[in-house]
């Protein structure tokens, strides 16, 4: 009796239902999260074998193993695993040169690693068991969930995994201080009579796992490329210009995007040749005070008025440099720009090319005015008659 792979839940790829599938598929290697491209798979091989290959498992998680007994593996392969204690089902994610790039990439000494080992290519007593444990993580984790309610702990499980041999299984969680968790353990182990093992991970890792469509209409970055994730800060935000609106700058996972570190370096380097912020212009029409910045095209918008941004100026980088320059010298000028004001407003000038209709004008219904010539209204007028 085979057990079919529940879409999403794998490892890897949801077409993987027989074991014909499993050997066969050629996308089975370009369907899953944090996917790396073998550019070097269509080079021909040496004779020198390389026996480090990297295993996938569930979501994001992955792990270097050391081939023993002359195997000849390739990408896609179902192979069987040394795990602690008993073994492990993956599926073999990358080979050749490129593995040593990825453990350099992990921040890892390949020297300095202990790899564990690749028993054997899985057998199909081990995949139809491997199956069976996989059926089991979605309840598991919905009990174990009621579980650590029950045990009044402030602790989120967000994922579980079984192990293939079905004698252990990982519990992924995210908390926010630190959890007394051995009470949990505890009754875990009696209700599933397994091996139990806590992982804490973030926010960020979870939405990784998890997976999902980001704003931009593409999949997470957590999920195809991302493994060491950076803090990113508000400040971040400022240096770019950006309104700090929680609801658009935050992603699934409820932190900042991770995307707006992106392109920060580019705007901090075009703000090396831009005047500070912090400078006030004098004028003959008054103090003028800087509001907002457009990096790329070299416009600063100014004015009269420090706590309110009506009635702005756009100014170009070059004229704000001249300002400053001549108010050092105790020269004030007469107006923020000279002869160049028409052309930097049509410039900088704004239209909606979607339309200027309100977004909300079809929320209020329209109620029909009576005319004179109404039919209720025409009634009443021949009854009088």
């Amino acid at each position: 009796m085979e057990v079919p792979i529940k879409a999403g839940l794998y490892r890897g790829c949801p077409r993987l239902d027989t074991e014909t599938d499993q050997n066969n598929c050629p996308d089975a290697a370009s369907c899953v999260k944090l996917n790396v491209t073998d550019w070097l798979a269509d080079i021909p091989k040496t004779l020198e074998t390389d026996d480090i290959v990297e295993v996938r498992f569930k979501n994001t998680r992955k792990d270097f193993y050391k081939i023993s007994g002359g195997l000849n593996l390739k990408v896609g392969d179902l192979v069987a695993v040394e795990a602690s204690p008993g073994h492990d089902i993956g599926m073999v994610s990358l080979t050749g040169p490129l593995v040593y790039n990825q453990i350099v990439r992990n921040r890892l000494r390949p020297r300095d690693i202990e790899y564990r080992q690749v028993y054997r290519k899985a057998k199909s007593a081990d995949v139809e068991k491997w199956k069976e444990a996989i059926a089991l993580e979605h309840e598991t984790m919905i009990r174990s969930r009621q579980i650590a309610v029950d045990l009044d702990l402030d602790m989120k499980i967000g994922d579980v995994e079984y192990q293939g041999d079905k004698t252990k299984a990982i519990f992924y969680y995210i908390a926010d201080e630190r959890v007394d968790f051995r009470s949990l353990i505890k009754v875990l182990a009696e209700n599933f009579r397994i091996r139990i093992e806590m992982r804490q991970i973030g926010a960020r890792q979870e939405a990784g796992r998890i997976g999902g469509i980001g704003s931009c209409g593409r999949e997470l970055c957590c999920s195809t490329w991302i493994r060491n994730f950076v803090s990113v800060t508000t400040t971040v935000a400022r240096n770019q210009e950006l309104s700090l609106n929680p609801q658009k700058l935050a992603g699934q996972c409820g932190k900042l995007k991770c995307c707006l570190n992106f392109e920060v370096e580019t705007y901090l380097d075009v703000r090396k040749n831009m005047p500070s912020q912090d400078i006030e212009l004098e004028t003959k029409e008054g103090r003028a005070y800087h509001q907002k910045t457009d990096i790329f095209k070299g416009i600063m918008w100014y004015s009269f008025s420090p706590n309110s941004s009506n009635n702005m100026v756009p100014v170009k980088v070059e004229r704000v440099n001249e300002i400053i320059d001549l108010n050092k010298r105790g020269t004030i000028v007469d107006q923020l720009n000279g002869s160049e004001n028409e052309v930097v407003e049509k410039e900088v000038g704004y239209q909606n090319s979607v339309g200027q209709e309100s977004l909300s004008r079809f929320d209020n219904q329209r109620k029909k005015k009576k005319g004179p010539y109404s039919k209720k209204k025409g009634r009443k007028d021949k009854q009088k008659k």
